[in-house]
């Protein structure tokens, strides 16, 4: 039931009635919390044509509505040129029984569209870190926002598994690992990596200084170290094939991929489709051909090719080395082409950090100028780096967040806050174990999600970790305490059902309602927006209401029937909504804190 659509249809009557102006476009606004309504019209645009100031028209209008649509508006109030109209009780209760009638409320009508988020996209010289969490959280609730407004989405995951950064990390190994594993050193797979490639920085730092002491230059120095002559070698040797330098590769990838997957479980992330740069980084160039074919490219005398951008407000761009290789751009073509032929999308959502901003303006345009059926769904979510109070990170010194590290941390601090608070009377260590987790990860990726994905944000551990306040954990504590009353209620025999109502709506319950109304709504914007912060708001919003309900209504000590079964029928509805927004944000609910 669409409450502004009927109110919409009643105030197009009322202006015929009351002025006889016939409106086929009546545009509505939310009531300021500062005066009493729901919806507000504004009447400044028939001032001119009706002759009549604005408080004239809007009482004259206020009037006509409760005369003609008592059975919609109960009242209204005008500020000046704004009507704001207050909705009949019955309305209320009639939405309500509508949303709890809809087992699919919230999903939206399937769009038969395919859509491929692509997100984390990690290097296999080291582990994940702070940023790759915001990434992996971003594009897992993008996929799901999209999935509940109706796409076949496909997760997909675009691994950088070759190159110069991942030699560095075989080529230390190579010199200093003395043959350590993960299994000997008790270190996860991703994290031994990384270790190397800590070391080669290390270590290349020290030939640098030797050799600028030598009279080098500081740039010649760090072009002419050994340890980076011999990397490049190593890349070289990889790309030709050789035996004893791709069997490291393999080893070394394996533990890292290994170590990736017990991370991904732990942040609740997951792919239908990995693709890894290892088997995609000589696609694109027969797309450069075709382009040189049609005229999109140009070569120059040197053998290299390069599309000219400057009538984009862009500059001349490389595709293809004079000797041949790829650029990543001519590797993301290819890419982008394979996507479309795996899965025919219609959509590519690319879930890359902004400092990618100018790369990604430059793919979609080559690819528009290419003809590519898929060009116009292509969209680069930018977001926003990740600090924390002690500053920014830096892979090579080893100085990263580490991703497992500060999950395990946020699972310590749940734990002490937990045990602090006294919420896990009654939990057997395993439930306790599998809350501290819930918990954990709730802070974690609501802190993360709740913030515009443009903006760079400052990640602060303990603040995510309140159980009150814009935090998951007040949110899941919402959700736990209606799964109590819910208890409570079967305990006593009390039926939850959709149908029931009562004499009178607290004005909590009519907020409430009208929250859990504006849900697809909410739904559908994140959608469009690709911004899981839309309905981190909403779901705080509305656990933030609700909570404002009980505080100001006794549920058990109602004497009326009637009204106890309606909000238990009601809680049970709210706390169904929430479960399905935090599911939007990848984070569980516990039933019990």
């Amino acid at each position: 039931m669409n409450i502004e659509k009927i109110l919409q249809d009643c105030i197009r009557e009322a202006l015929k009635a009351a002025f006889d102006v016939e409106e086929t476009t009546i545009n509505l606004q939310l009531t300021k919390k500062e005066f009493e309504g729901t919806y507000t019209f504004v009447v400044f645009p028939y001032v001119k044509s009706l002759r009549k100031s604005p408080v004239e028209i809007g009482n004259a209008l206020g009037n006509a509505l409760v005369e003609k649509a008592a059975d919609v508006v109960k009242g209204f109030n005008v500020v000046q040129g704004f009507l704001n109209i207050v909705i009949a009780e019955n309305v209320w209760f009639d939405v309500f029984k509508s949303i709890a009638e809809d087992a699919s409320f919230g999903t939206l009508t399937a769009k038969e569209e395919t859509v491929m988020v692509e997100y984390s996209s990690p290097n296999t010289n080291k582990p994940l870190h702070l940023g790759h969490l915001r990434n992996n959280f971003l594009g897992f609730s993008v996929a799901q926002i999209l999935d509940a407004n109706g796409y076949n989405v496909v997760k997909a995951n675009l691994v950088n598994d070759r190159g110069i950064h991942i030699c560095k990390s075989m080529l230390a190994y190579q010199k200093f690992g003395a043959g350590e594993t993960p299994e000997s050193s008790g270190i996860k797979g991703d994290h031994l990596v990384g270790k190397y490639y800590v070391e080669f920085d290390k270590h290349y730092k020290v030939e640098i200084e030797a050799l600028k002491a030598q009279g080098l230059s500081d740039d010649d120095a760090k072009k002419q170290a050994p340890l980076l002559i011999e990397a490049q070698e190593m890349l070289l040797k990889w790309e030709q094939g050789d035996e004893a330098v791709v069997s490291l590769w393999k080893k070394m990838n394996d533990w890292v991929f290994e170590g990736f997957a017990k991370t991904y479980q732990t942040m609740g992330v997951s792919f239908e489709k990995t693709y890894k740069e290892s088997e995609t980084y000589l696609l694109g160039k027969d797309t450069v051909t075709e382009g040189l074919a049609s005229g999109v490219f140009y070569q120059k005398e040197d053998g290299s090719v390069w599309i000219d951008l400057t009538d984009e407000g862009l500059d001349q761009k490389l595709v293809l080395r004079k000797d041949g290789p790829s650029v990543y751009i001519t590797q993301d073509m290819g890419t982008a082409d394979l996507k479309f032929k795996d899965f025919q999308i219609s959509k590519s959502i690319y879930v890359v950090g902004n400092e990618q901003d100018y790369h990604f303006e430059v793919l979609f345009k080559i690819l528009k100028k290419l003809g590519r059926p898929y060009a116009e769904g292509c969209y680069h979510l930018s977001y926003g780096m990740v600090d924390l109070p002690s500053g920014k990170m830096k892979s090579r010194e080893g100085t990263v967040v580490d991703a497992d590290d500060l999950m395990q941390e946020m699972v310590d601090t749940a734990r002490e806050r937990t045990n602090e608070l006294g919420k896990i009377d009654g939990f057997t260590p395993d439930e306790a174990s599998v809350l501290y987790h819930t918990l954990a990860m709730g802070a974690l990726k609501y802190f993360l999600l709740k913030v515009d994905p443009k903006k760079r944000m400052l990640f602060n551990p303990a603040e995510s970790i309140d159980f009150q306040g814009n935090t998951g954990p007040f949110i899941q504590y919402t959700y736990a305490r209606i799964c109590s009353i819910l208890r409570k209620a079967a305990q006593n025999g009390v039926e939850v059902t959709g149908t029931s109502s009562y004499a009178s709506l607290h004005e909590a319950e009519q907020e409430v309602i009208f929250l859990l109304s504006q849900y697809p709504v909410k739904v559908a914007e994140a959608g469009r927006e690709y911004s899981p912060s839309v309905i981190a708001q909403y779901v705080y919003d509305l656990a933030k209401t609700y909570n404002r309900f009980y505080n100001e209504v006794n549920i058990f000590n109602e004497p009326d029937a009637e009204a106890l079964q309606f909000r238990i029928s009601f809680s049970a509805v709210v706390g169904e909504t929430i479960k399905k927004a935090m599911a939007l944000l990848g984070i569980d609910v516990p039933s019990r804190m």
